[in-house]
């Protein structure tokens, strides 16, 4: 049974509808469906349709465009974990004879391996994939348009490719691998290559008339991987939790949180935004939104995610040139994060203490500088600046007593604590960092000494 704190409220329940019908109307599309899921359960839906006596729902299909690009993302991921390759390797090095094979794989997963933004003619998106037989029909002459990793170009080829990386190195079709690796294990069982039923219809509205005229839905052939998926909003909320949590049958939650790390900074006038791997990163204030957003002829879609407030929104509407549906969707996880802000969960101790760590917390300082250590579960350490500005990390526990950074400046850095020869802690080495019990402690091994004379009260 839903337990009280799981439901959303009527209001804010009336305020997602109000928002969708708004947009449906003003969007002038045939049909707009959309979802919010907290807390790792789907908490609302509804829908809108111009269709009398027939309402889409939340298990209706409709094609999702580029979100099948964050699929083809996790798959490669799932490849790195296990182990079968490097983000850091060359395309070459596990899919020979491109052309493009010395852009790395991470590079393509971020679009900044310079290649171009769409096939050669004519339109992919609205003829079919057997037009384009091989790599080289997707690549065409001219490839490659900027030097590889300097910049964000998103390219459809370049998913194409990490497709055709993924068949090499599984030996399977990309299609049966996304099936058994993600949608099975996720039971996203609406969610399709192909469209079965019930499913949207795709469809043009004429920009100066209210009338409508069919869209193709063709099948993309090389270029599935980076566009080819249909899907539902309840099946998009499954993706959605488990882009915030992970989920070790598919992919861990660290590997999961590397896909939201910016790849290369934002251009000038984009500083709101940005791309990780096979994730488009967007700022909304104080909040930061995960997801990634979808069209092809007849069809828009969107997905975002708040991590930390454990909310995720989808919209999805059968019109190409339909409503905003990436701010529809945004614009209902903030209804309901704003209006129900996420209960914190309840404090609890450590279950266990270790004296010799506990012995490490309080504060620290690096020259003149105060710092406060505090111990964490699983052993870990967080230091934070006590006052004014400065460099703060949490650290993680490493088996050779040492602890690596996981954020900040300090991300993947080495803590260690020095010690005397009679055991006692004489300072702690951070990256070459020295941190003492007492500003310039005399007693500590302070790179370039501690004047003999002290603190003084006068610089003259």
């Amino acid at each position: 049974m839903t337990s009280a704190l799981e439901e959303l409220l009527p209001s804010t329940r009336r305020s997602l509808l109000h928002h969708i019908a708004r947009a449906q109307a003003e969007g002038r599309t045939p049909s707009l469906v959309a979802a919010v899921a907290r807390e790792g359960r789907l908490v609302w839906s509804g829908s809108r349709s111009s269709v009398d006596g027939h309402t889409p729902d939340a298990d209706t299909q409709y094609r999702i465009g580029s979100i099948t690009k964050t699929f083809t993302a996790v798959l490669v991921m799932r490849l790195r974990d296990e182990g079968l390759l490097d983000l850091n390797d060359p395309l070459e090095r596990h899919l020979p004879g491109t052309g493009v094979g010395e852009v790395t794989i991470s590079q393509l997963l971020g679009h900044t391996a310079g290649l171009s933004a769409e096939s050669p003619a004519p339109w992919w998106e609205r003829t079919p994939g057997m037009l384009r037989q091989g790599l080289a029909d997707v690549l065409g002459e001219r490839p490659v348009l900027h030097p590889a990793g300097r910049r964000h170009h998103y390219s459809n080829p370049g998913y194409t490719v990490l497709g055709s990386l993924i068949e090499a190195v599984r030996g399977s079709s990309w299609g049966e691998v996304l099936r058994r690796e993600i949608l099975e294990p996720l039971s996203m069982d609406r969610t399709t290559l192909a469209p079965v039923a019930p499913h949207a219809e795709g469809w043009a509205v004429h920009p100066w008339a209210d009338v409508l005229l069919p869209e193709p839905s063709v099948d993309l052939g090389l270029m599935a991987p980076a566009g080819q998926l249909w899907s539902t909003a309840a099946d998009l909320c499954r993706f959605g939790v488990f882009l915030a949590e992970g989920d070790d049958t598919v992919l861990s939650a660290a590997s999961v949180a590397e896909l939201r790390t910016p790849s290369v900074p934002p251009e000038a006038g984009q500083w709101g935004g940005g791309y990780g791997l096979g994730l488009q990163l967007a700022g909304q204030g104080s909040r930061i939104l995960i997801g990634h957003a979808g069209s092809l002829p007849g069809f828009v879609a969107s997905l975002w995610v708040s991590v930390e407030d454990g909310v995720a929104a989808v919209a999805l509407a059968n019109a190409t040139s339909g409503p905003p549906v990436g701010v529809i969707a945004a614009e209902l996880l903030n209804i309901v994060v704003d209006a129900e802000p996420r209960i914190p969960a309840p404090w609890r101790p450590l279950p266990e203490v270790d004296q010799a760590l506990l012995s490490l917390t309080g504060p620290w300082y690096w020259g003149t500088q105060t710092f406060g250590m505090k111990l964490t579960a699983d052993r870990g350490l967080e230091l934070h600046p006590l006052r004014g500005n400065g460099r703060g990390s949490r650290f993680v526990s490493q088996p050779d007593d040492t602890w690596t950074g996981l954020d900040g400046y300090y991300a993947g850095e080495t803590l260690r604590v020095v010690r005397r020869p009679d055991g006692s802690v004489n300072h702690l080495d951070l990256g070459s960092f020295v941190f003492t019990r007492e500003p310039y402690d005399p007693e500590a091994d302070v790179p370039g000494g501690v004047d003999e004379g002290g603190w003084r009260g006068s610089a003259s």
